[in-house]
């Protein structure tokens, strides 16, 4: 009932750049926070920023200056702006969203499908 779609990943140069987005649509009464998160092989799956409803962004440090998160409320969509990349940030990225479906009271958390970002020359 609740979709989130991820799209913009692609491979790219070291020193280059990729805007990600993630799409929710659904019955949606209201968002919440909103957020990204990267999985690399063999790593445990970590967060890389996020961002509140008034636009108060927090970053993982490695990533700081480099990447920006922002969010388009009438559209609920949230972009990850991906700067100077590195192989290090080689990565499923992964959105993650805190809703309030329409006719709820309980807020759930829902995960979009996860797109595949490669930073190689």
């Amino acid at each position: 009932q609740v979709q989130l779609v991820e799209s913009g990943g692609g491979l790219v140069q070291p020193g280059g750049s990729l805007t990600l987005s993630c799409a929710a649509s659904g019955n949606i009464f209201s968002i919440s926070t909103m957020a990204w998160h990267r999985q690399a092989p063999g790593k445990q799956r970590e967060l890389v920023g996020s961002i509140t409803r008034d636009g108060t962004t927090s970053y993982k440090d490695s990533v700081k200056g480099r990447f920006t998160i922002s969010r388009d409320n009438a559209k609920n969509t949230v972009y990850l702006q991906m700067n100077s990349l590195k192989p290090e940030d080689t990565a499923v990225y992964y959105c993650y969203v805190f809703l309030l479906k329409s006719g709820t009271t309980r807020f759930d958390g829902y995960w979009g499908q996860g797109t595949q970002v490669t930073v190689s020359s």
